[in-house]
């Protein structure tokens, strides 16, 4: 039977010199809390604290990582029990979880090996790897530890040491659940972020009934063009209060757009008549991330513009399971001229905080880390969701960093719905950071004392001050990391 076994020592350099350096690095920060400002896990976990059901639910069924992979091999989402439109599937969990043990070779040299290892191994304490002959006993084992206290969501959130996640709602979405978390005394900070996706593209297949409950929930009239806006500021007060520091704007591209008042009022209301075309939908998303800025001097919220993905490609998969079911794409993405008309209005803004994505490498270097290296209200995003991995991670250092430097970027965030993955990923991304200043270090180009302090920035600082998360540090125990000291909202080790 094979063994489960994590290599202390991997992703580090194979050189031996460079990796006594990056291990050195990584022990001097792999105990420091979890900030995980951007995601997509669930608030209800938090504000109930009930058990999840069983390990396909839990692991298989939500995770289009896994999922995507397995139907790239002919295996149909209903067999993988993914649930179509929000509904529960019919389909058997044990028996999905053993196509998904049978097939463990599919990820072979994929962060999802690196990470759902790191989950089987540190999360669950298995010993034998996953496989077809042991898919029972882990879907039994998991089942059993997931009925004890210490495997629930709150107990989980407090070992992982997450100092704070947040979540990301619609604008359309009540915040019972952070209301809830809010009002139950629970120590552990969970914020949500502001997403007015479905709001502000005209091409979403819910917008009409999306804006409905956007104005129940604004009391706006939101069917007016300055009604419209009304309710994006209130329910942006909304967020606030429950923690918000941010706004996330997934739209297909980067465009921008500056268009006066007049022009503005009468898009809208083309918008609202629904007659507009494939060009004036993009010309009215481009419109409200100028928009959205102008609010973020006002209220203070950080933007995140994640741009260049072609969601839902596959058309039957988005008709027959809904949206979000591993099937967007990333496409060529400009950033230099699609951002100039909201550049040229607020780029000079020291009030104005926006974090770039790409899902596009070739614009690292070519587009995003001048234009961040020179803009005062650009940072880049880390590494995201394709690149989201080792080589990506790396990739996204070589080429930022000559431009860019380290402080015009906002450490890590882990963008994922998995929860239980979360720390394998924040591991990852430390080990990557930490191989990178060990090389940089060996080669003459950084002290050490100086690569000491940036993984330490890159790994908790960085996150906190991009993303505004004030408030007291929570220190990690003396066996996790030693004497850790707080000066304002900078640690140092």
């Amino acid at each position: 039977m094979p063994k489960l076994s994590l290599d202390p020592n991997r992703l580090f350099p194979a050189e031996a010199a460079t990796r006594s350096v990056a291990r050195e690095l990584y022990d001097s920060i792999a105990g420091l809390p979890i900030i995980s400002p951007h995601g997509h896990t669930d608030p209800a976990w938090f504000a109930t604290n009930q058990p999840w059901e069983d390990a396909t639910s839990l692991l298989l069924a939500p995770d289009h990582y896994l999922y995507r992979m397995l139907y790239s091999q002919g295996i149909s989402m209903e067999s993988l029990c993914v649930p179509a439109h929000g509904e529960t599937s019919p389909a058997d969990r044990r028996e999905a979880w053993r196509i998904f043990a049978g097939n463990q070779h599919l990820f072979r040299g994929t962060p999802s090996r690196l990470w759902l290892d790191h989950v089987f191994s540190e999360v669950f304490g298995f010993e034998d790897e996953l496989s077809a002959a042991t898919a029972d006993f882990y879907f039994d084992r998991i089942g059993e530890l997931l009925g004890q206290p210490a495997y629930r969501p709150r107990a989980l959130f407090e070992r992982f040491n997450i100092e704070l996640i947040a979540t990301t709602e619609g604008a359309h979405e009540d915040l019972v659940h952070h209301r809830a978390i809010r009002e139950s005394g629970w120590s552990g900070r969970v914020v949500t972020a502001y997403r007015p996706d479905a709001v502000v593209d005209p091409e979403h297949e819910d917008f009409k009934e999306a804006l409905t409950a956007f104005g129940e929930l604004s009391g706006e009239d939101v069917w007016t063009w300055q009604g419209y806006l009304k309710g994006h500021r209130a329910r942006r007060a909304n967020f606030i209060s429950m923690g918000a520091t941010s706004t996330d704007h997934g739209h297909p591209t980067a465009r921008t757009a500056n268009l006066s008042a007049q022009e503005s009022e009468a898009l809208f209301n083309k918008v609202m008549r629904g007659s507009v075309s494939s060009e004036e939908a993009e010309l009215f998303r481009a419109q409200m991330l100028t928009e959205m800025a102008a609010m973020s001097i006002e209220d203070g919220l950080v933007m995140q513009i994640h741009p260049g993905a072609c969601r839902n490609h596959n058309k039957w998969l988005h008709r027959e399971f809904g949206r979000d079911k591993g099937a967007d794409i990333p496409m060529r993405t400009d950033y230099v001229s699609s951002l100039q008309p909201l550049l040229d209005r607020f780029g000079n803004s020291r009030d104005l905080s926006i974090i770039l994505f790409t899902l596009d490498e070739s614009t690292y270097a070519r587009e995003l880390a001048p234009l961040a290296g020179h803009y005062p209200c650009l940072k880049l995003g880390p590494a995201w969701w394709f690149h989201d991995s080792p080589e990506g991670m790396m990739r996204f250092r070589q080429m930022t960093t000559e431009t860019a430097g380290f402080y015009n970027t906002v450490g890590f965030n882990d963008d994922t719905r998995a929860f239980l993955s979360i720390p394998a990923r924040h591991d990852v991304a430390r080990r990557v950071d930490c191989a990178f200043l060990a090389r940089l270090v060996v080669e003459g180009r950084l002290k050490q004392w100086e690569a000491g302090e940036l993984a330490v920035d890159l790994t908790y600082n960085l996150a906190k001050q991009a993303y505004k998360l004030d408030g007291p540090l929570k220190k990690p125990t003396d066996q996790s990391l030693g004497k850790v000291v707080a000066s304002e909202s900078r640690v140092t080790v």
